[in-house]
């Protein structure tokens, strides 16, 4: 235990992405429907759709943790295979794209962007180990992917043809070839306040395609999916992999010698280290990896959400911080700025006679939720009230941001922050100081 405590962080990181991935694929085996896993699967990597697309309808159980668990292993092979530096933001792409793999992406769809990334490496001569992180992160366009090679532009999946097959591929190698770059200029636009990034220019980049390859040319964004197929959703499943993941995270940091003091010093740290693992070792990166987890997870159950394929996978979308400064101390004010929103305007919508769907256990305000967590510099830095701040704000704009990219940025919520981020900063920059350097 003593040399896995002090094990280097790439070494160490590699073999958390191991245990994780090992964790789905043995959950595979474990699903009540695990004799369709094959079929189910197939199913996953054949049907396009929009977000949010619920793998637990489409494959089924069995299906969609074998496919969670091959992309991990996909992910991981490029760190392996590429000898690639693994580190927080490493963390943070994998996790993405792994809780990506109940609702969007597979095994199938995340090739031509990252081949794309490959391409750019090739002809600026940069070194594919240092391209390993773009490379995952474009993978957020995934969808657009599927739609191309089985869709576009009708409206009615028609499987593999030379068309779609060439028309993903040329996209995709696009994508990934001119995103590159934006990733590394994303950070100076909304200074650092948000974890998520990428999500700036991957949004981006969804919206001008939607407005070539569709409104532009007149033709029709393909149907949404089906809403009944997010009633697909098991909480005891989800319930028994978190419980049973994230609890095997405590107990090996607490063989690491992770002790509970210095867990709560870390949250009460004001100025949170950038890389956890980093700074404060290997054990208490686990110790937050699994409390912070079941933190999400206490959430999702109080709020009494529905449990299908997105909302399983965005748990693991907001855990990829978790070595990025995130934690339960300066996530909870998004949390509370989100419940009271959602309590204010079904309040005002009843007064005004409206509609409302923004009830806080509804999928799309779920999964909005899960990226406002990315924006938890802004609590370090100024104070829990603009953390709080930050959520209601995001709250209110979530729902509005899959019109401008046609549903094919699985970072929607992550891209809503790097909004806020921009919208908010310069005035808490005008007018209040911050608590801690910045």
């Amino acid at each position: 235990m003593k040399r896995i405590r002090n094990m280097a962080q790439t070494e160490f990181l590699r073999c958390f992405f191991l245990l994780v991935s090992a964790a789905f694929l043995l959950a595979a085996f474990c699903m009540p429907d695990r004799k369709e896993m094959l079929s189910g699967l197939w199913r996953i990597l054949v049907t396009p759709g929009r977000i949010p697309h619920n793998y637990f309808a489409v494959g089924g159980f069995s299906a969609t943790f074998l496919n969670m668990g091959l992309v991990g292993l996909c992910c991981l092979g490029l760190y392996v295979v590429l000898h690639a530096r693994t580190e927080d933001v490493s963390n943070l792409a994998f996790l993405l794209t792994v809780g990506f793999g109940s609702w969007g992406i597979n095994i199938l769809n995340i090739w031509p962007t990252i081949f794309g990334v490959m391409l750019f490496g090739l002809v600026k001569k940069e070194p594919q180990r240092k391209l390993v992180v773009p490379m995952l992160f474009s993978t957020g366009i995934a969808p657009l992917i599927s739609e191309l090679l089985f869709r576009y532009p009708g409206q009615t999946a028609v499987g593999f043809h030379l068309t779609g097959v060439l028309l993903s591929l040329a996209v995709g190698f696009v994508i990934g070839f001119f995103l590159t770059p934006r990733l590394h200029e994303s950070p100076m636009i909304h200074k650092g306040y948000s974890l998520y990034s990428a999500a700036l220019p991957v949004g981006l980049t969804a919206l001008f395609l939607n407005s070539v390859l569709y409104r532009t040319m007149g033709v029709a964004l393909p149907p949404e999916a089906d809403p009944a197929s997010l009633s697909v959703a098991s909480a005891t499943i989800a319930n028994t992999f978190c419980l049973c993941l994230f609890g095997l995270f405590i107990v090996l940091a607490r063989l690491l010698g992770c002790t509970a003091k210095e867990y709560l010093s870390m949250l009460r740290e004001r100025d949170a280290p950038q890389s956890l693992s980093a700074h404060r070792g290997n054990a208490v990166f686990l110790m937050n990896a699994g409390i912070f987890g079941l933190f999400i997870l206490g959430y999702y159950n109080l709020i009494g959400a529905r449990f299908s394929g997105p909302i399983f996978g965005v748990m693991f979308c907001m855990l990829s911080t978790c070595d990025s400064g995130s934690n339960p101390a300066n996530v909870w004010p998004m949390m509370v700025g989100y419940l009271a929103t959602s309590q204010v305007c079904s309040w005002l919508s009843s007064m005004a006679g409206g509609a409302f769907v923004g009830t806080i256990n509804s999928a799309a305000i779920c999964i909005g939720l899960c990226y406002s967590n990315g924006m938890s510099p802004i609590c370090r830095k100024y104070g829990w009230q603009y953390g709080i701040l930050a959520g209601v704000m995001h709250y209110l704009l979530v729902m509005q941001v899959p019109s401008m990219h046609g549903g094919f940025c699985l970072y929607n919520g992550g891209f809503t922050a790097c909004m806020i981020c921009m919208i908010l900063i310069p005035v808490l920059e005008r007018f209040k100081r911050p608590l801690i350097a910045v």
